[in-house]
């Protein structure tokens, strides 16, 4: 049951037909992990935890530096040698109590996400780093944890769910298989602005919260947002059926 502060403060997102009380308890039940917490986690942790989230898990290794503050919008120059997930838990708490939020100041490896996995409902990818991206696609698949992946350089974002709880779904291997590499390019080669961050990290935040809420979200669909433009752009993908992390079965058992 919601409380009566519960239903004050989530009174907006409450009168929506397509959330209720209903979605609102499965938003203050669930609990979402979020790998990577720079430019992308940042605005995700901050939209999910607004929302009532009840258990985040903040994944990131890194700690935060000058040329971080521009995009990162929990971080201050204070924080610049401190972890991100710490720092951004620090900042979250403090605006948000409702939400359990827990640190791992790691990099995201299988130990990490053997442990985590069976205990979320959905996972954020958040990262910049593309062998980071095919482990987290890969170890989602292997525990059928619903994924939900966002990525930006220069002006463009992409986002993308990965639902292994549908036999249907293609996952982010089957669109960018890697023996083919997806593109390589990172903030620190191609540049990047941050309100594209926001943009995206706002999508993904949006997406799990309709997920969570039961509201259903269309799986292989690729879309992509060209900031000079301001156009997003929808393509639909299909499963490979030469895929080794989502189509053979015998990988994942």
């Amino acid at each position: 049951m919601l409380t009566q502060q519960q239903q004050l403060k989530y009174s907006r997102q409450i009168i929506l037909n397509k959330i209720d009380k209903k979605g609102q308890l499965a938003l203050t039940q669930a609990t979402v992990l979020i790998v990577g917490m720079g430019g992308l986690g940042n605005p995700v942790a901050l939209y999910l935890a607004a929302a009532g989230i009840g258990k985040l898990i903040l994944v990131d290794g890194d700690n935060i530096e000058l040329s971080n503050l521009p995009r990162q919008i929990l971080f201050n120059e204070q924080g610049i040698g401190h972890n991100k997930a710490d720092s951004a838990s620090d900042k979250l708490q403090q605006q948000f109590p409702d939400t359990n939020i827990e640190v791992v100041d790691e990099m995201f490896d299988r130990e990490l996400a053997d442990y985590y996995l069976p205990n979320v409902d959905v996972v954020l990818d958040c990262t910049d780093n593309i062998n980071s991206r095919y482990l987290i696609n890969q170890v989602c698949i292997q525990h059928k944890i619903p994924l939900i992946i966002g990525a930006a350089t220069g002006f463009d974002g992409q986002h993308l769910m990965v639902n292994p709880l549908d036999d249907n779904s293609a996952c982010y291997h089957c669109l960018y298989p890697s023996t083919e590499q997806a593109p390589a390019n990172n903030c620190q080669t191609a540049g990047i602005l941050g309100p594209v961050l926001s943009i995206i990290g706002g999508m993904q935040a949006l997406t799990c919260i309709k997920f969570l809420t039961g509201n259903k979200i269309p799986i292989n669909q690729l879309s992509l947002f060209d900031g000079i433009t301001n156009q997003w752009q929808q393509f639909s993908i299909k499963k490979n059926s030469q895929c080794d992390i989502c189509y053979n079965k015998k990988l994942n058992t």
